[in-house]
């Protein structure tokens, strides 16, 4: 069995009009949100044998803002491919996570992260169907596999445990009213 955990960044700041996609930050209400996402990752008791995620400033940013939340540091191997990444490139980064590993967390970015749970697990769940909704920023998806090797990963074999966003936690971090 293997868990699989997919983090999307938390929301970034569009301040910035000369700054590349990938170096835009974490804005504030982001940074709450990954602190909060965080602490809620450790009242569920997850861990994370292995850490992937893209290098993109934002997700960087998240995952040391969950780190502050969890308690514990989370030191992952950054990897330009889920930087935007489709799910095919996705699931070639997850059939290539180390063996050892049982639990994997990738962190990205959107759309990728949401069609990936959608093709991953079947049709039927609710939780699946919020997930077709909006998986919004700083949100978490974990899904398990009936599967010995990351490598028979496949389409409609998962089971999403769990899916948490950050208006979950804390209603002040859902969408901002228009």
């Amino acid at each position: 069995m293997k868990t699989l955990t997919l983090l999307r960044h938390a929301k970034s700041g569009w301040d910035d009009p000369l700054l590349r996609d990938f170096d835009r930050p974490l804005n504030v209400k982001g940074q709450r949100a990954a602190t909060t996402v965080g602490r809620n990752l450790r009242a569920l008791g997850l861990s994370f044998d292995h850490v992937v995620a893209s290098p993109a400033v934002r997700v960087a940013e998240t995952l040391a803002q969950v780190a502050h939340g969890y308690g514990a540091a989370i030191d992952p191997a950054f990897d330009r491919r889920l930087y935007l990444a489709a799910v095919a490139t996705l699931l070639e980064v997850i059939h290539a996570l180390p063996a050892a590993a049982n639990t994997a967390l990738l962190a990205g970015h959107n759309p990728g992260l949401e069609e990936l749970v959608l093709a991953l697990v079947p049709e039927g769940d609710d939780a699946r169907g919020e997930v077709a909704i909006k998986f919004p920023t700083a949100s978490v998806a974990v899904l398990t596999c009936a599967v010995d090797n990351w490598a028979d990963v496949a389409p409609g074999g998962a089971t999403l445990t769990h899916f948490v966003r950050p208006r979950d936690l804390d209603p002040t971090l859902g969408p901002d009213e228009g």
